[in-house]
Parts: structure tokens; C-alpha cells; sequence
């Protein structure tokens, strides 16, 4: 089973066109990994990304948003393991 990934943002922050545009480039990149993104709203400032049930970035206890090439990484190290993902790698 492929595994879930899950986007949970303050919809009264208006956090949801981030957490689609993150959710659409994670799609891209992982189509073949991924087995779904969820896009969970929640409240209270919140925004915080999970691979099954570990919480992998979180807006709060991060200080902000994470950098899309630095979720792509832990994403990638997560489901795929070794794999290249181009300019995503570099620093």
C-alpha cells in the first residue's frame, strides 16, 4: 500500500491555496510513490504535513512554511528513499 500523505491548514487563515499548490507539486513529483494527499482543514494557525501519521513539517513548531524543495527532500527520504530529484537536492 502506498502511503497517505496529509495536509492539515487554517482555513480561517486562508491557508488553502498553499497547502493545494503543495499538495499539486507533491502529485507531481511523487505520482508513483504517493498513494493519496488529503487536504484536512483545521484552525488556529495551523499547517502541518504528515506521511502516514508522522508529522514531517509543522508552520509552528518549524517557525513557518516549509520550503517546497526541503518537504519534497523529506518526503522523498520517507517514500523513496535514494532517489534523484534534480534541482530539489541541491541546497
Amino acid at each position: 500500500m502506498k502511503p497517505r500523505v496529509s495536509i492539515t491548514y487554517c482555513a480561517k487563515c486562508r491557508f488553502l491555496t498553499r497547502a493545494a499548490w503543495m499538495a499539486q507539486e507533491l502529485l507531481t513529483t511523487f505520482a508513483d510513490e504517493l498513494g493519496e494527499i488529503a487536504l484536512v482543514p483545521g484552525d488556529g494557525g495551523v499547517f502541518q504535513v504528515r506521511v502516514a501519521e508522522e508529522l514531517i513539517a509543522c508552520r509552528v513548531r518549524d517557525g513557518g512554511f516549509p520550503e517546497l524543495a526541503e518537504l519534497k527532500r523529506r518526503i522523498r527520504d520517507r517514500v523513496a528513499p535514494g532517489r534523484e530529484l534534480g534541482h530539489s537536492d541541491r541546497p
